[in-house]
């Protein structure tokens, strides 16, 4: 008798964990990042070489890290030790040591792979740092954060730095196929559905194959072998976008926003504010860095900037979400849509850098607050020119730096929105103190 999805033979192999069924077992069987693995990259030549290196493979989940690892121990014919730095210490590095020692002493040689080697502390990741440096072992860590920030310089230099990308939509298309030809034959899906599974997984390979388990067990609990989107939809939780607070991922999306605000490109702006909000970003983070974007690039350019901006903050603390969230995105808009100008805030950061360097130079006497006669018998505010009461509301000439203060022009107003209004005044101010050295000379 012929079997079908529901006998028990199918259901033993249903059992099987999918990862375990589609784990590559070869480089060419590794689906994704052709631009280290393909004909005459990096990692085909480390493979062909047969000469294991010291390597960091820094790249988002599900993209191959571990399964790399794993290969070049079985390429390099090496004995292979994972460690996860969330759960592993300085004794459990010590102890991968001696097992190192161990084998050495037999001639066999070692691989150390480190799981998010950057929650390792400095004093973990040098304690294996001999160890690379002497030869014993073989590093291979794994980080989704950026290494240059979370891995110790010393040994930073002795490995090489890989990059690992995204799987791409024909990549996962490829992961998809193999999957269904290989462990889930019993199980036909359409278009839609396949569609959806794969922009669950967001490139992700690893989700992908939890997606397709998930589908799996619940097709069976259903006695369906015809999936469809609308079995995807109500069966599959709807996993958020990837990134992490804290991750690359996260700041990376946060600088996409704030650079198309800045090019003025408002459907730029909302396609990053959109992800952020998908990905799980807490929408009172985003409306804290909104309201930073008016001042900051914005500026004195258009100051209603900062008010919507405000305001818009203001709204979504009243209304929460997701009826705040158009507060937010209307703000996103008009942000890109308006002049822009940093002129206010290259002036201050440079007013600041000097100030920083600058002695403490004394306060001009006619400056001087003078609230007693001993104050004012010393000359303290002494010669001072009410403004209001001069010409155009101006003291045409009138020194308010300290004396022995070096010309500086820090803010400059940029030819773009109320900043025109702003560069005409003070371009006329300026020459009004002009006209008035020339009549006191």
């Amino acid at each position: 008798m012929s079997e079908d999805l529901f006998s028990s033979a199918a259901n033993d192999r249903l059992s099987a964990p999918l990862a375990e069924q589609l784990r590559p077992q070869t480089p060419d069987e590794l689906i994704g990042q052709q631009h280290l693995l393909g004909p005459g990259k990096p990692l085909r030549l480390a493979f062909e070489s047969g000469q294991p290196h010291s390597m960091i493979l820094w790249g988002p989940p599900g993209v191959g890290k571990t399964t790399l690892a794993r290969l070049m121990a079985t390429q390099f014919s090496c004995d292979f030790i994972a460690l996860s730095a969330v759960f592993s210490g300085i004794k459990d590095v010590r102890e991968a040591v001696a097992q190192a020692e161990m084998w050495r002493a037999h001639g066999r040689r070692t691989i150390l792979f480190v799981d998010e080697i950057h929650r390792f502390n400095k004093a973990q990741q040098d304690a294996f740092l001999p160890y690379v440096e002497g030869g014993l072992l073989t590093f291979v860590g794994a980080t989704t954060e950026n290494p240059s920030f979370e891995v110790n310089s010393a040994l930073l230099s002795r490995a090489s730095v890989y990059v690992l990308h995204p799987l791409s939509a024909d990549e996962m298309a490829l992961l998809f196929e193999r999957a269904c030809g290989q462990a889930l034959q019993g199980l036909a899906f359409d278009d839609d559905a396949r569609s959806r599974l794969i922009g669950l997984a967001d490139g992700d390979a690893r989700r992908l194959i939890n997606l397709l388990e998930q589908t799996r067990t619940a097709a069976a609990t259903a006695r369906i072998s015809s999936i469809d989107g609308a079995f995807i939809d109500n069966t599959l939780a709807q996993n958020l976008r990837r990134f992490d607070k804290g991750g690359d991922a996260f700041y990376d999306q946060i600088s996409a926003l704030h650079k198309s605000v800045r090019g003025s490109n408002p459907d730029a702006a909302l396609y990053w504010f959109c992800r952020m909000l998908d990905g799980g970003a807490d929408p009172r983070y985003l409306a804290r860095r909104i309201v930073r974007m008016a001042w900051e690039d914005i500026g004195l350019a258009d100051p209603r900037a900062m008010q919507i901006t405000n305001d818009a903050a203001g709204t979504y603390e009243r209304l929460g979400s997701p009826e705040g969230e158009l507060a937010l995105a209307e703000a996103v808009i008009y942000l890109a849509m308006a002049a822009k100008s940093n002129a206010a805030y290259v002036a201050y950061n440079a007013a600041r850098a000097f100030v920083a360097k600058d002695g403490s130079r004394p306060v001009p006497v006619q400056l001087r607050n003078a609230p007693t006669k001993l104050m004012k018998d010393l000359g303290y505010g002494k010669d001072y020119r009410y403004a209001h009461d001069e010409a155009e509301g101006y003291a045409a000439g009138e020194n308010y730096f300290p004396d022995d203060m070096p010309p500086v022009e820090w803010y400059r107003p940029a030819g773009r929105g109320l900043e025109i209004k702003i560069g005409e005044k003070l371009a006329h101010l300026r020459e009004l103190d002009q006209q008035a050295k020339k009549s006191q000379g």
